[in-house]
């Protein structure tokens, strides 16, 4: 816990078959929200529902030092192409139940039962944060303003995820 504030490195991917650039709300949410919030954006892009593809671009930011905080959107409802969480699961050296848990009873208060076909889950591959989001704009701002702002920021008591940043490869 520290009592001053401490910029992350943070990279998002939107998971997507038909956004672009021009019409990614959802990643451009997280953007503003993550400069808005003091953090760096390490990196931003785009890629298919391919699980490949998806799990290939984690991964390279894991072995990449730099960013501190993956953030994905989209891509974890129930159809046969929302394979984001089968995607990047495998990659988890362990998993953030309580993320998953915690977005579906705060999602349930705008979205009521339709909450239980999000897959949302978070967790954390060598020394970086992991956290998958569904794609809808709502679903995104809920999961940072709610959730993720708060456990990324060292001022948060009584305790949060940016204080274990430095342990999470301990043996």
């Amino acid at each position: 816990m520290s009592d001053r504030f401490v910029p992350l490195h943070i990279a998002v991917l939107t998971v997507s078959d038909t956004r672009t650039e021009a019409t990614d709300k959802s990643g451009r949410l997280l953007v503003e929200r993550i400069e808005a919030a003091g953090h760096h954006l390490h990196e931003k892009a785009i890629c298919t529902d391919d699980m490949h593809e998806i799990r290939a671009r984690v991964a390279r930011w894991i072995a990449d030092e730099k960013p501190d905080v993956v953030i994905t959107t989209g891509g974890t409802g129930l159809t046969g192409r929302d394979v984001t969480p089968q995607a990047v699961e495998v990659l988890f050296d362990r998993r953030i139940d309580g993320f998953g848990e915690m977005f579906r009873v705060l999602s349930y208060d705008t979205i009521g039962t339709s909450t239980l076909q999000s897959r949302a889950i978070a967790g954390v591959a060598k020394a970086t944060i992991i956290f998958c989001l569904p794609g809808s704009t709502g679903a995104c701002a809920d999961g940072w303003d709610k959730l993720i702002a708060a456990q990324i920021d060292a001022r948060t008591t009584p305790c949060n995820l940016q204080e274990l940043l430095p342990r999470l490869t301990e043996r």
